[in-house]
């Protein structure tokens, strides 16, 4: 169990704020957190040109580590469409 928790614990970035987590707490807080990186990954998607669904998902699994990944990526330029 303590390898569950150190895994989720490094995955959802809550274990650089604090060591030692309950389970039930690691996930709860978990769940929360990432629902909210998923958001604030589909608005920066959006913005920079990237498709949404696609990391509004990456943000839902990798949490912050998604959001870290789609911040340091360049903006995309804004095809024309052909007439």
């Amino acid at each position: 169990m303590s390898e569950l928790n150190t895994f989720l614990g490094v995955l959802s970035g809550l274990r650089l704020l604090r060591t030692e987590i309950p389970l039930p707490t690691l996930v709860a807080t978990m769940i929360v957190v990432n629902i909210c990186d998923a958001v604030m990954c589909r608005l920066f998607a959006h913005n920079n040109g990237y498709p949404k669904n696609l990391w509004t998902a990456i943000g839902l699994v990798f949490g912050i580590w998604g959001m870290a990944a789609l911040i340091v990526m360049p903006k995309r330029e804004k095809r024309s469409e052909p007439a």
